[in-house]
């Protein structure tokens, strides 16, 4: 994907407005986006304190505005065109659309727990706001907390750990504090869609690994070094991963961070970590290699999607810059957040959470199970998460196809794979086994309907 370049604007600051902890809060959001900066005298007019986005070369140049059309100066980002709109979005809405009309459809495409939060969570967020823990903490978050996750780790120091505003903003300021503009970055194809437009908001380009069954949808230290050239910042990865549910093995990973070593950086979002199931727990890639920099969350095996809380391990010589960054950018977690994480990693949660596990285990087994029968087994078996990823080729239709006339025809939401990426991609789509089994059995019952119907009547 090629970045339109982008001419170096100017953005006058006022010495009396308001800045961020380092008194420089303008000043560095400009300059990290590549937007040369000049001080207004202090009394300078207020009215001087005005950004003008930075402008594409090869826009079209603007007509001035007449009655009833928008001023040329209100115009979006050149970046913002690279960012596709999500599938599962339109597939959600179109659901609840459908579900507002009386019908009642089986979720297949949410990829968000059915759980809501452990009651020790909500406990200690209710009693955080009763006690008055509403203004901020520190900017890479609570010390208790970060102390609290850095012994989910072996030989971590909690001076490590960066408390985030969910996995998002960790993986953001990574791409900020990581990727100078023009860079590429090697992403997996399928994979979170997300982390290309965290790529592209930092300035670099993502190049996709394409990705199959073949390598149990997981990049292998091969590509990983055929794809490696001059201009590559280094390689983010998830295990598991969504949407396939694949385990990167650790010797793979070993390999691959043999690759990236003195050469750029290696990223694992290990945000589904918890979620693993035949072999047990997964090690964290920090076991494998120091060097690596782990981003995780509260939202999925915890169930705390709406909390909006993360973290980020990252080696010694990164934590200065990524402080600075997470200042500027979030100014700290949110508190009532970090005050219920803590609950989270408690005893008493930590046994709901490997009691959901278990659940979800036996969902997908359930789900595999029927989707096989039905001759659409999953492209690769789901070893994590809570996803399953299917090859529908078959059926002779497109994904989004497939997906459209699913939920249209049969009441049941899944998600095209052309949300996340291009490798293939609109011949598989994703089932989310995060609903109850019996909705799960209603779903395989409707989707053996609609296979025999498009059989006789394509």
């Amino acid at each position: 994907m090629v970045r339109t370049p982008l001419r170096r604007q100017a953005i006058c600051v006022g010495r009396v407005n308001y800045q961020k902890p380092n008194g420089k809060g303008n000043i560095a959001n400009a300059e990290r986006k590549g937007v040369a900066v000049r001080e207004r005298p202090a009394q300078a007019p207020l009215g001087c304190n005005t950004y003008h986005r930075p402008v594409a070369r090869d826009r079209r140049p603007a007509m001035a505005a007449s009655e009833g059309q928008t001023p040329p100066y209100q115009t979006l980002a050149a970046r913002v065109a690279n960012i596709e709109p999500f599938q599962v979005v339109r597939i959600f809405e179109r659901a609840r659309a459908l579900e507002r009309e009386g019908r009642h459809v089986v979720h297949f495409e949410v990829g968000e727990s059915d759980f809501a939060s452990a009651a020790p969570i909500v406990a200690a967020g209710i009693q955080a706001l009763r006690d008055g823990h509403t203004g901020y903490t520190e900017g890479l978050g609570m010390p208790a907390l970060r102390a609290a996750i850095a012994a989910r780790y072996a030989n971590v120091d909690a001076n490590r750990v960066v408390v985030t505003t969910g996995a998002s903003g960790a993986l953001n300021v990574l791409a900020q504090a990581l990727v100078d503009h023009g860079q590429e970055v090697l992403v997996p194809d399928p994979g979170y869609p997300c982390n290309g437009a965290f790529v592209e908001a930092a300035g670099g380009t993502p190049r996709r690994l394409p990705l199959d069954a073949g390598t149990g949808f997981q990049p292998t230290a091969a590509m990983v070094a055929d794809a490696w050239g001059a201009n590559t910042a280094g390689v983010l990865l998830g295990s598991p991963a969504n949407p396939t549910g694949s385990v990167l093995a650790v010797d793979e990973l070993a390999a691959i961070c043999a690759v990236a070593a003195g050469r750029g950086f290696v990223i694992v979002d290990e945000i589904y970590q918890g979620l693993v199931y035949d072999d047990g727990a997964s090690p964290s890639a920090l076991a494998v290699d120091d060097n690596v920099l782990v981003v995780n969350s509260f939202s999925k095996y915890f169930g705390m999607t709406g909390w909006r809380l993360g973290w980020l391990v990252a080696p010694e010589w990164a934590l200065d810059g990524i402080d600075r960054l997470a200042q500027n950018l979030y100014l700290a977690p949110p508190t009532m957040a970090q005050h219920a994480g803590l609950a989270a990693l408690g005893a008493e949660a930590s046994a709901i959470h490997e009691q959901r596990r278990r659940i979800f285990a036996q969902r997908r087994d359930v789900l595999v199970a029927g989707l096989t029968k039905l001759g659409l087994p999953p492209a690769h078996p789901p070893a994590g998460a809570f996803y399953a990823y299917v090859d529908v080729a078959a059926t002779g239709l497109s994904a989004t196809a497939f997906c459209d006339r699913l939920l249209e025809e049969h009441g049941v939401a899944v998600t095209p794979g052309t949300d996340f990426g291009h490798h293939l991609a609109d011949r598989h789509v994703r089932f989310a086994f995060t609903v109850e089994e019996a909705e799960i059995v209603l779903g395989l019952r409707r989707l053996e309907a609609a296979l025999q119907c498009w059989r006789r009547q394509p």
